[in-house]
């Protein structure tokens, strides 16, 4: 059976059907002037169907077939005249392989100040390889794109999208409300920079479940003022797993609350499940973090919370984090580390983590009992520990 993102292509269009989408009207960007020969700007042709969709009264689907559709930039804006615009791709959407093309833009795809947006299917190629070449040499490069970006937002779904060869993050939620993310797959190469699988930040209610991710850094990251964060069935790798963070960077800074990771698979990353904050002060914080059924595959760092973050020693030595990380639970993990410290607690001296539990966790080094340590971390642990709880 054919695959749309990690979906089935019938069990898409089931979806797609059943959720009463397919009802109004339906703009095709090939009747608008799109050609699918992966070179030809199909920039107008989508603007056109997105002006159609949002000035339209009755809820309106774009529709992508197949094929690749050059789209030198896209940025989609509301507010619409509806709410239930669909967008269902079919093709693959490929960004300009020249760095200099989006050299100036925050994202190459961007919906904004949209209510009731749903994407199904497809592969948005941003083309990312020239762009990670010209870091890697050391030359002055631009920043890069982000591929998708979803920002202030209400009602959001994205269902069965892949999203490979990102310049920057790969997927960004950003001040946004209610939004879903489901059967998503990211792709870039394990040493490409600055390419976060999805980042969530300024967000409420985001559910993300059943996606793979291998990338150049976070499978996932979260952001400042992310509250009812929900991850399941998650596969990580290659990557730098599942962070909280960076927070603090700013004196006044939202905080995290209520963010929740289950039934994850960690391959090969550089961490698993991470906080961190800068080594400065600030008034964020994280609160209420769950982290249950965990397994870990030859995973560097699998558990972590570093509140002395520094890159470069810039702005932050000799200084301790003002981030509170409370209430943070580590509920069924298992699995291998690739380093002899599995557990490390490194927390700030004037706002110690407090309320971290421990349960029911297994994990090995070189089939060997690894080592917990532990600074400025309170807590409790219970049920079969390994390694032993280093817990004040």
């Amino acid at each position: 059976m054919p695959l749309v993102g990690n979906l089935p292509l019938l069990s898409l269009l089931f979806l797609f059907l059943n959720h009463g989408l397919a009802a109004g009207s339906t703009f095709n960007i090939v009747s608008l002037g799109a050609i699918a020969d992966g070179k030809t700007d199909a920039s107008h042709a989508f603007q056109e169907a997105w002006a159609n969709a949002c000035g339209s009264s009755e809820p309106a689907t774009i529709y992508v077939p197949n094929g690749a559709f050059y789209i030198q930039s896209g940025n989609f804006s509301g507010p619409c005249k509806n709410n239930a615009i669909t967008i269902v791709i079919n093709g693959t959407l490929i960004a300009s392989s020249n760095i200099q093309v989006l050299a100036q833009s925050q994202a190459w795809i961007a919906f904004r100040q949209i209510n009731g947006l749903s994407i199904y299917g497809g592969v948005i190629d941003g083309q990312g390889i020239g762009l990670w070449n010209c870091k890697h040499s050391g030359k002055s490069c631009p920043d890069g794109a982000t591929n998708l970006e979803i920002s202030h937002a209400q009602n959001v779904n994205v269902n069965g999208l892949s999203s490979i060869n990102s310049q920057m993050f790969n997927i960004v939620v950003y001040g946004c409300e209610n939004v879903q993310i489901q059967g998503v797959n990211v792709s870039s190469a394990g040493d490409s920079p600055n390419t976060d699988g999805i980042h969530v930040q300024q967000s409420l209610n985001v559910n993300i479940s059943s996606t793979s991710i291998g990338t150049g850094d976070d499978c996932i990251s979260i952001g400042p003022g992310t509250t009812n964060l929900w991850m399941e069935n998650i596969k990580c790798g290659p990557g730098h797993g599942i962070s909280i963070g960076s927070l603090g960077r700013q004196v006044e800074e939202a905080g995290v609350e209520n963010v929740t990771v289950t039934t994850a698979t960690f391959t090969g990353t550089q961490n698993g499940v991470r906080i961190k904050s800068w080594g400065r002060p600030s008034n964020a914080f994280a609160n209420k973090i769950l982290f249950q059924h965990i397994r870990f595959y030859n995973v560097n760092n699998p558990i972590l919370i570093d509140q002395n973050y520094c890159p470069n020693n810039q702005g932050c030595p000799g200084q301790a984090s003002g981030v509170k990380v409370s209430d943070v639970t580590y509920q069924d993990v298992n699995g291998t580390s690739a380093s002899e410290v599995a557990i490390n607690f490194d927390c700030s001296p004037t706002n110690p983590c407090t309320g971290i539990t421990l349960e029911d966790i297994q994990l090995t080094y070189n089939n060997q009992i690894p080592k917990a340590s532990c600074k400025n971390a309170r807590g409790t642990a219970s049920g079969p520990l390994q390694p032993r709880s280093c817990l004040a």
